[in-house]
């Protein structure tokens, strides 16, 4: 089979790379600012930063569903083009807050402006990556999310330290606002539409992705969709994993930072690690898993790593600091590897005149969970004094999750031999 153009690659996948770590880094950056001292400024007492700990991920659940259909059925492009502004806009004016009532507010509506973007850009990848390209592509873009907490992991701590919390925020906000702009010229919603390919290559991605769909029977609606047995169980899979991952995400750098002896640079650089491990992952079992068509061994023994891993991080203690990091750093790294894999699998199990709402069902539900990981956590870490509660609760969700996957996604012999059977919807 003749190879499809290279370019796409290299136009398309830097542009979504950048463009989700932006929308990643305004997210992530507010552990380190309530580590930093802004609780202290704003008189935020723990109940209400553990409730501004989770409320985007509020704002983010309730918006899913409409903005992905908007994506699937009229445009990604300019849904993340609006998108990219506000939340950029947001994202400064964080730094300009002097009342917890405004934090709140601009917590709740950087979630809903964000809430479209990753199930839009899943959609984009789809309309112009195959099914054996598309674990990469997709990989690439969840990369924004480790590759971004690595850099602004050791970037926030200095600018903390130098600048204080509110001048990260300007500063990490505003480039989401130019970004928009190279955004509207660099991308395209289809590969018919760019006119940096031939007909020829048009034509040639075009036809493959739609022979793709052929053996996929599709559904009436959306609500045929959403009461399918696997829509439900992959919506309860990313709830109890989004658990596990925003709550480490949230919560680590308090947990470093509670060490004896540390400081918000050395912060910073440590919570930074287990993404740079987590990147490594993610490109080997994205590579691997299209090269081997299985998508099932390459997401639940990483969850289960993580879960083993959280468990004896907590119950080491501070006295074991340095044993108990590493486990963290392994759990962070399991966390992030099977995402490429994940979605790779779930827009080969849905049929496209559904794929758009359901991916935003799914991923809806994985901002619930991170709101309640990122919720519970806090509460748990508030009422307990300690981190051993919140982590146990972590590692159960992700055990969970782990045995679920085995139960809803395919294994390859399966899904080669007998594609009709898993492209059809269980009820």
């Amino acid at each position: 089979m003749k190879p499809l153009a290279q370019k796409r690659w290299f136009r398309i996948i830097p542009v979504v790379f950048i463009t989700y770590s932006l929308a990643y880094l305004d997210r992530a950056n507010f552990g380190f600012a309530v580590a930093g001292g802004m609780a202290d400024d704003l008189n935020i007492t723990p109940n209400t930063s553990t409730l501004l700990s989770s409320l985007f991920f509020l704002g983010y659940f309730f918006f899913q569903i409409p903005g992905a259909h908007y994506a699937a059925t009229r445009t990604a492009k300019k849904l993340i083009f609006i998108s990219l502004i506000l939340w950029g806009g947001l994202a400064a004016a964080t730094g300009m807050v002097n009342d917890t009532t405004t934090l709140i507010i601009i917590r709740f509506m950087l979630g809903v402006v964000e809430s479209a973007v990753m199930p839009a850009m899943l959609i984009l990848l789809s309309q112009w990556f195959t099914k054996e390209e598309r674990s990469r592509a997709n990989t690439f873009l969840i990369l924004g999310n480790p590759v971004t907490v690595l850099w602004m992991s050791v970037l926030s701590g200095y600018l903390i330290d130098s600048m204080g919390w509110r001048w990260m925020f300007i500063l990490q906000g505003a480039p989401g606002i130019v970004w928009a702009f190279i955004w509207w010229r660099m991308i395209d919603e289809r590969p018919m539409a760019a006119t940096w390919l031939t007909d020829e290559e048009k034509m040639e991605v075009e036809e493959r992705l739609k022979a793709e769909q052929a053996g996929i029977k599709p559904v009436k609606n959306y609500a045929e969709a959403f009461k399918s047995k696997k829509v439900i169980l992959l919506c309860l899979q990313y709830l109890l994993w989004s658990v596990g991952v925003y709550g480490f995400v949230m919560w680590l750098p308090s947990i470093i930072k509670a060490a004896p002896n540390m400081n918000m640079v050395n912060t910073g650089w440590l919570a930074s690690v287990p993404y740079l491990f987590a990147v490594i992952g993610m490109l080997s079992a994205s590579y691997f898993s299209d090269k081997s068509g299985n998508r099932k061994i390459f997401v639940w023994p990483f969850l289960l790593i993580a879960a083993i891993c959280l468990y004896g991080a907590v119950w080491l203690g501070p006295d074991q600091f340095w044993f108990a990091y590493a486990l963290l750093v392994a759990a962070g790294a399991a966390l992030y590897t099977p995402y490429g894999p994940f979605f790779a699998a779930i827009a080969e199990l849905l049929p496209k005149n559904v794929a758009g709402g359901a991916i935003g069902l799914i991923n809806s539900l994985g901002a619930l969970g991170s709101f309640a990981g990122s919720y519970l956590v806090g509460y748990l870490n508030t009422e307990t004094g300690n981190f051993n509660a919140s982590y146990t609760l972590m590692s159960v969700a992700l055990v969970l999750a782990t045995v679920i996957t085995i139960i809803v996604i395919p294994g390859p012999v399966r899904a080669l031999a007998k594609p009709a059977e898993i492209r059809t919807f269980d009820h």
